[in-house]
């Protein structure tokens, strides 16, 4: 039973229970439960098989929940959970899904209207059916209609970071057996994307149907869907399906490059093949019958002239001729971040005190991090005003004043008014060492107005990062709309950095703006905006997130040594 499964029964639990109009102290334990669980190191299953005490040593998790989570790893469901889900009108919580609608109204859809889905939501909407039903108007009617029409085929995806728990305890399961030489993750997974919509695993093996009936055997395994010594497929509990292929040594490297893609790509690299009379496939690189290659990926790329190309690059978006012009860049890697400039503490919304998140940056061997908790327009959060920043600000020089090979900057996430201006005094901003900026509410301004507030609010002098900029939720809403050209030369102009937030559900900027940032001689930043100090470990995913942006080290400002980053942060001030 993997976390990301006890955490997708716990957020379930939670919409139900709001729909059922439940106590909101409920509904936030297993929220938090969620979240707590998603995050921890360790497989939830291992605490339980060696003592179910220790689940209560989680935050949050008291005996109540601790005895929910061992019936979930123990029999793989919630008594608790079905029982919400027969007094709960069907179809309720994937109507939540979508931005605008909560609880209240996803039972009024369901039960007035009958809709028991996002293309039953869409049909009510197109027919005008919404509009008269209580708590709604022409307006949420017309807003429903504009969230619908943006979701894309990405809605029926899943989230990388949660498809990885899945699938690396796939391979780590499928490399116990003997014989096993090597084992990936390919496809769109390889490549990075933020979200996946499947997961494909290639193995070398000595005995394809001894991997394959490995496979099969998962213990999160629903539903078989093939099953031979060369290529299987099940679907998980979770719904996230995964196909295995079984490759031969000579062919595994050609195999890993086919099954990563990306198609386009693909083509793109064949058609360059064949202008030099080979034949480039899943099995290798021919010319006739003769096999040239394909034992490693690299086969692929020499057979055509070319330097290898990184995965996250592979989407046919001038990466061909950048690798023939031997301009790819020098991506960013994990072990090139030397410092973690956004999270929070338990000053405001954060779940580990200021000692706590210090001491598990340090333990990572970070250089630098920042303490950037919320201001007070974020009430909800119970952000710090004027006075508690200076507060936080004496507590964090005497834990500098401790502290041996971390320093902490004093920093705070400051929202921006629908008029451009800051949430925080000029003087408290002049104070800190470091100010991020963020959109947090009236993302829906029409797309001029937030462009004015954008560019108002990077015009600041103590304004030195602009956090997740669109405050988009892959899968939960589409985030601000503004003219992204003006904010990016307005950002160059200031000094100000971007921010690729590493958080799963954020990873904003995207990929295709981060590319844009970098044309535009911006610098990145790329941080976690921890909540508790398990969410240090999301830096990854931001990396990869700049990596598909083309982003290398030097383009990454938190590369830098200290001296060198407050350098470039304070250059503009």
């Amino acid at each position: 039973m993997e976390n990301a499964e006890i955490a997708r029964l716990f957020r379930e639990m939670a919409e139900l229970l709001e729909i059922e109009g439940a106590n909101a102290f409920r509904i936030r334990a297993y929220r938090n439960a969620a979240r707590v669980v998603e995050e921890h190191a360790e497989p939830i299953a291992d605490l339980v098989a060696r003592d179910g005490k220790a689940l209560q040593e989680l935050p949050g998790i008291g005996a109540d929940l601790a005895g929910k989570i061992e019936e979930i790893v123990r029999t793989g469901s919630l008594r608790a959970l079905k029982a919400a889900q027969r007094e709960a009108p069907r179809g309720a919580v994937e109507l939540m899904r979508v931005p605008g609608i909560g609880p209240a109204k996803a039972r009024v859809l369901a039960e007035q209207l009958g809709v028991r889905s996002v293309a039953g939501l869409a049909r009510a909407a197109k027919a005008g059916k919404i509009a008269g039903l209580p708590g709604f108007g022409a307006r949420s009617q017309q807003k429903i209609l504009d969230e619908l029409s943006a979701r894309t085929a990405g809605e029926h995806r899943i989230s990388r970071a949660v498809a990885a728990q899945y699938g690396e305890s796939m391979l780590a399961h499928l490399r116990e057996l003997p014989g096993v030489t090597r084992a990936d993750i390919a496809g769109s997974f390889r490549r990075g994307r933020e979200t996946v919509g499947d997961l494909d695993i290639l193995v070398e093996c000595t005995d394809g149907q001894a991997v394959s009936d490995r496979f099969v055997a998962f213990p999160e395994v629903r539903e078989v869907l093939a099953h031979g010594p060369t290529k299987a497929s099940v679907v998980l509990r979770s719904g996230l399906q995964i196909d295995l292929r079984v490759l031969a040594a000579a062919s595994y490297g050609a195999g890993l490059y086919y099954f990563t893609g990306s198609k386009a790509h693909n083509i793109a690299i064949r058609r360059l093949g064949q202008q030099r009379g080979l034949k480039i496939n899943e099995y290798g690189v021919f010319r006739g019958k003769k096999r040239l290659g394909g034992a490693g990926e690299m086969d692929v790329f020499r057979a055509v002239g070319l330097p290898f190309i990184p995965p996250e690059l592979r989407e046919d978006r001038g990466e061909i001729e950048a690798a023939r012009r031997k301009q790819l860049p020098d991506l960013v890697t994990l072990a090139d971040i030397r410092g973690d400039l956004q999270m929070h503490s338990t000053d405001s919304d954060g779940r580990a005190s200021l000692d706590e998140m210090a001491e598990a940056a340090e333990a990572m061997g970070y250089e630098y991090i920042a303490i950037t908790d919320h201001g007070p327009m974020l009430r909800m959060v119970q952000g710090l005003d004027d006075a508690g920043f200076r507060r936080q600000r004496r507590k964090i020089d005497r834990l500098n004043a401790r502290l041996k090979t971390l320093t902490v900057l004093a920093g705070a996430e400051v929202d921006v008014h629908a008029d451009g201006t800051l949430d925080l005094a000029d003087e408290t901003l002049a104070a800190l060492d470091i100010v991020f900026v963020a959109l947090h509410a009236q993302l829906d301004l029409p797309p001029e107005r937030q462009t004015e507030r954008v560019l108002k609010a990077l015009s600041h002098p103590s304004v030195d990062v602009f956090a997740h900029p669109t405050g988009r939720l892959i899968n939960g809403r589409r985030g601000a709309r503004f003219d992204l050209d003006r904010a990016l030369r307005a950002a160059v102009d200031h000094g100000v950095l971007l921010e690729v937030d590493a958080q799963p559900e954020r990873l904003d900027l995207d990929d295709t703006a981060v590319r844009a940032a970098i044309a535009a001689g911006a610098h990145l930043v790329i941080d976690t905006d921890a909540h508790a100090p398990a969410e240090l470990r999301f830096m990854r995913w931001g990396v990869d997130q700049a990596r598909r942006g083309w982003a290398a080290k030097s383009a990454v400002a938190n590369t830098r040594p200290l001296s060198r980053f407050l350098k470039l942060l304070h250059a503009h001030r």
